[in-house]
């Protein structure tokens, strides 16, 4: 399912700044995505283009454009649209950060999955709790239930 998403101040998907957020497939810059994960995001070091293209292919992706309509940011989402999601892989781009569009494109994630109610929407950070609680992300309350099968890679 292709849509753009809305922004908060009402005025289409443009924010007042002139970023955007979209998923639209088509817009993406699939080379850059693999670039800035690959070499930048310390949880995917050294990712092939292969998987990058293969999880994007699997996943609600969430393009930030700058005014320039170059990306300037990326999430993905792994959900059924029914019961759960996985939000992972937010990155924004170096030259872009310190104005706020972590926190835009994770509101804009949120309120992208809020019709399909579903009953849980997960997320792993290293160091961006305080980013994800502002919007309304807590602590797992119950770690204890929660397993994880890792690969022998």
């Amino acid at each position: 399912m292709t849509t753009t998403t809305r922004s908060e101040d009402g005025n289409g998907n443009k924010g007042s700044d002139g970023y955007e957020i979209d998923t639209d497939p088509e817009r993406l810059d699939v080379g850059l995505v693999h670039h800035w994960l690959s070499t930048d995001a310390f949880w995917a070091l050294g990712r092939s283009r292969d998987t990058v293209e293969r999880s994007m292919r699997g996943s609600l992706n969430f393009g930030v454009y700058g005014p320039d309509g170059a990306q300037a940011a990326y999430a993905r989402v792994v959900t059924d649209r029914a019961t759960f999601a996985w939000l992972c892989d937010v990155y924004v781009a170096p030259e872009h950060r310190g104005r706020g569009l972590g926190v835009r494109l994770a509101t804009a994630v949120r309120d992208h999955l809020a019709p399909y109610d579903l009953k849980r929407t997960i997320l792993a950070t290293l160091d961006a709790h305080e980013l994800y609680a502002k919007i309304g992300f807590v602590p797992v309350p119950d770690p204890e239930r929660l397993m994880i099968l890792r690969s022998e890679r």
